[in-house]
């Protein structure tokens, strides 16, 4: 009797084991779909709208910087909720710091769809948006590290990229999700969609926030952080006290994995962020430049499965360098096939520009993570990540307007700016050892 109910018992850890793991997954793609729902939305929002309902003192060009400035604001605020959640994450565990990332990301969100305008009330309404935008950076800072865990530290070692894909696939459906319904908004009159047709997607936001909440808090902590408290309270040893101090004592997986980050970040940017503007600016209807961007975001999601497995089957290093590589090579052609104004060139654009973009996504969950120790993991990846966006995705689009504005119009200096970056984010990866054994419960 003993001998049979050994491996019944195995067979019933192991499917308990993948139901367990394929629940988180789930939970992590619609809890990161939601927060970048909401965080994605106002850069699409900045780019249609912002500067001239918000900022109307200005010139247009003016106008749209200081939109994007606001954007950054943002991403400035994703490191200070790196540290933030990240230390309690270190400490307390993963699964309440999520919990409290998306109750922030969605009221701050909601409240966006509330403000009045300058027209109303003044210079308080760009402070105000300043201030929302500042908390859906906290939130988000703290969101990814959360979410990437919770996925890893579930996951076998043989397919840990795969289901840490779940968590990279959560921007792009987000993106697909506020492009689809901007998309849909865009269609009103101008003046109906200034007066209100943009506000609808922000007070969706409340619904989100339900689902989301329900379906977060039925998974459940992080096994390895478990077992390492279980550990650590029988042997009476001190936790590390402060996780972003020890960190920074050993920035060397740190540094490489903003490098590594950084490549992801700017053609999203150059592509997403700046390429809408631009690509309305050269003479494509708002609502052509909205389903572009909802048709790349689908791409996305299927390419970031795909160059997951591929990272699970060859390793990190060589699916990242051939994403960074792939992005050096598309961007002048990337921005000048937007330049022409045909409908099939900015197709092609952002087509290539998104297989390139998932090469260097798909992988990071898994590479990032598996750089920091389990005491410091939820700090070191979170700071990392958010280190990357801060750079490359919170302040590019404001640097390419300016160059923009600084060639007269030409995108020459922008498609270098992406050049220069994808080469650096190539080199971090050519200079980092491969991770893909690394053992997650050192």
């Amino acid at each position: 009797m003993n001998h049979q109910a050994a491996p019944a018992a195995t067979l019933a850890e192991t499917a308990h084991k993948k139901s367990e793991i394929r629940k988180v997954a789930i939970s992590s793609w619609i809890g990161t779909t939601i927060e970048f729902y909401d965080f994605l939305l106002y850069g699409t929002a900045a780019a249609l709208v912002f500067g001239k309902l918000f900022f109307p003192q200005t010139s247009a060009i003016a106008g749209t910087l200081a939109a994007f400035a606001t954007l950054a604001v943002g991403y400035v605020a994703r490191p200070l909720g790196a540290a933030i959640f990240g230390h309690f994450g270190d400490k307390v565990g993963r699964k309440k710091m999520l919990m409290l990332t998306l109750v922030l990301m969605g009221t701050s969100s909601t409240a966006i769809g509330l403000l009045p305008t300058y027209q109303s009330v003044g210079i308080l309404a760009p402070v105000l948006l300043v201030t929302c935008r500042l908390v859906q950076g906290i939130a988000i800072g703290g969101e990814w590290g959360g979410a990437a865990l919770m996925v890893v530290e579930h996951a076998e070692v043989r397919n840990r990229a795969f289901w840490g894909s779940f968590a990279q696939i959560g921007a792009p459906t987000g993106v697909l999700l506020s492009a689809g319904i901007l998309a849909i908004m865009s269609k009103l009159p101008p003046d109906q969609f200034e007066a209100w047709g943009w506000r609808v997607p922000f007070l969706f936001s409340v619904l989100l926030l339900v689902i989301g909440y329900v379906i977060r808090s039925s998974v459940s902590e992080s096994p390895l952080f478990l077992e390492a408290q279980r550990k650590a309270a029988e042997s009476r040893q001190q936790a590390t006290r402060v996780p972003f101090v020890e960190v920074l004592r050993h920035p060397g997986p740190l540094l490489s994995a903003m490098g590594i980050g950084l490549g992801a970040f700017v053609i999203q940017a150059v592509m997403l962020l700046f390429g809408l503007s631009h690509a309305v600016s050269v003479g494509f209807e708002r609502s052509q430049v909205l389903e572009v961007q909802t048709l790349g975001s689908a791409l996305l999601i299927v390419m970031v499965i795909v160059m997951a497995v591929l990272a699970d089957k060859l390793g990190r290093r060589p699916v990242v360098l051939g994403g960074a590589l792939l992005s050096a090579a598309w961007a002048y052609p990337m921005l000048g096939l937007m330049n022409t104004g045909q409908m099939w060139a900015l197709m092609l654009a952002v087509g290539v520009g998104t297989v390139a973009q998932a090469a260097m996504y798909a992988p990071l969950v898994a590479f990032l993570t598996e750089k920091f120790k389990l005491r410091t993991r939820y700090t070191g990846a979170s700071l990392g990540y958010q280190g990357a966006a801060l750079i490359g995705a919170g302040f590019t689009p404001l640097v390419a307007t300016a160059l923009k504005d600084y060639a007269g119009g030409g995108t020459g200096l922008v498609s270098a700016l992406l050049l220069g970056c994808s080469l650096l984010c190539a080199g971090c990866v050519y200079f980092s050892r491969e991770s893909q054994h690394n053992d997650l419960s050192q």
